[in-house]
C-alpha cells in the first residue's frame, strides 16, 4: 500500500479497466482501493481510476453512502430513495413504513436504483404535534420492490437512475432520525466525497496530459481540504460554511486550468465539457444550506461576547 493517498495518486497508474455494468466496476474499485481507510479516500480514488465523470460520481456516491451507515456491505451496491414526485421535503413525503418495518410508497428518482442491491429509504412513521416523524429503512432488493429505469440525463450518461416502488417492502429501521440524521448529514457527506473524485479525476487527466506540476499541486491542495472538512461532523454549520468554500474554490480553479484543456485528448475533453452541469446540480440547495449555516452562527453568542 503506499505511504498516502497523495502518493497513489502521484505515482499509480491510472486504472484502464472497463467492467460490463455498473457492479463490475464497483468490485474493481473496491480492490483497487481496498489498503485504505478513509472512504473519502476511496473516492478520490475512484475518480483517479474514472475516464469520465459519470464513473467518477458513481464512485464518490457509494463510498458517501457507505460513510453515512458504515453497516452497509461493502460488496453491494447502495442507493439513496428520498424524493419523491412532490420533493424531498418531510412534509411532502407519503412513502410510509410500518411499526414492523414494512415499506410502502414510491421514491420517483433513485441514483443507481436500477442497479442497487439494498435501498435507505427515507420514510415516513407518523407525526407528532401535526409533524411529520421520518426514518431511514434499510430495504433489500426483492419482489415487493419494483424499480423503473428513468432516462438518460444529457450528462454523465453513465449514471443510472430510476423509480422505486416499494409494496408492503421488509426493511431494517435504523436508529435516530430518518431526516436529520440521515437524509440532512448526507447532502453534505455526498459532496464531500463527489467533489474528492471529482478531483480525483481531474489529477488523473493532469498526469496523463502532462500538465504543469504547480496545476497538479493546487488540485492536491484542494482535496487536503475536502478531506479535513469530511473528517468533521456533517451536521455541524462551521462545516457547511466550508464546504461553501471549497466549492468556490473549485469552481475557481476549474476556470483557471481552462487553458490546459486544449492538451488533452478531443474525447476526454468533450465528455468533461458535457458533464460540467453535474457540478451545478442542487447548487440552489446547497447556496440555501450555506446561508442557513450563516444564520445560525449569527445568532449564537460569542464566548467571547461575555468578557
Amino acid at each position: 500500500m503506499n505511504s498516502s493517498v497523495f502518493d497513489f495518486l502521484l505515482t499509480a497508474t491510472p486504472a484502464d479497466h472497463t467492467a460490463a455494468d455498473v457492479a463490475g466496476e464497483w468490485a474493481h474499485h473496491r480492490a483497487r482501493s481496498a489498503g485504505f481507510a478513509a472512504s473519502v479516500d476511496r473516492a478520490a480514488i475512484a475518480g483517479f481510476d474514472a475516464a469520465t465523470t459519470g464513473p467518477a460520481f458513481l464512485g464518490g456516491y457509494q463510498e458517501a453512502l457507505h460513510a453515512l451507515v458504515p453497516t452497509l456491505d461493502p460488496g453491494e451496491l447502495s442507493s439513496m430513495c428520498a424524493t419523491e414526485s412532490t420533493g424531498a421535503r418531510p412534509s411532502a413525503m407519503t412513502t410510509t413504513v410500518s411499526s414492523d418495518g414494512l415499506v410502502t410508497g414510491t421514491k420517483s428518482f433513485a441514483t443507481l436504483g436500477p442497479y442497487a442491491d439494498r435501498f435507505l429509504v427515507i420514510a415516513r412513521s407518523g407525526e407528532v404535534d401535526g409533524r411529520a416523524v421520518l426514518r431511514a429503512v434499510l430495504v433489500p432488493a426483492g419482489p415487493a420492490v419494483t424499480v423503473t429505469p428513468l432516462p438518460e440525463l444529457p450528462f454523465t450518461p453513465e449514471i443510472p437512475h430510476g423509480t422505486v416502488t416499494f409494496d408492503g417492502a421488509s426493511g431494517e429501521v435504523l436508529p435516530g432520525d430518518g431526516y436529520a440524521d440521515y437524509l440532512k448529514p448526507f447532502r453534505t457527506v455526498e459532496d464531500l466525497h463527489v467533489v474528492a473524485a471529482v478531483l480525483g479525476q481531474l489529477v488523473r487527466v493532469g498526469r496523463l496530459s502532462q500538465w504543469p506540476e504547480g496545476a497538479v499541486e493546487q488540485l492536491l491542495a484542494l482535496f487536503a481540504g475536502v478531506r479535513g472538512v469530511a473528517a468533521e461532523d456533517p451536521r455541524s454549520p462551521g462545516v457547511h460554511i466550508a464546504l461553501g468554500g471549497l466549492f468556490d474554490r473549485l469552481t475557481r480553479l476549474r476556470t483557471e486550468l481552462e487553458p490546459l484543456w486544449t492538451t488533452v485528448d478531443p474525447d476526454t475533453r468533450a465528455r468533461w465539457e458535457r458533464d460540467q452541469p453535474l457540478l451545478g446540480v442542487a447548487g440552489k440547495v446547497r447556496a440555501a444550506r450555506l446561508a442557513a449555516a450563516w444564520g445560525h452562527l449569527v445568532n449564537v453568542p460569542s464566548p467571547l461576547s461575555s468578557k
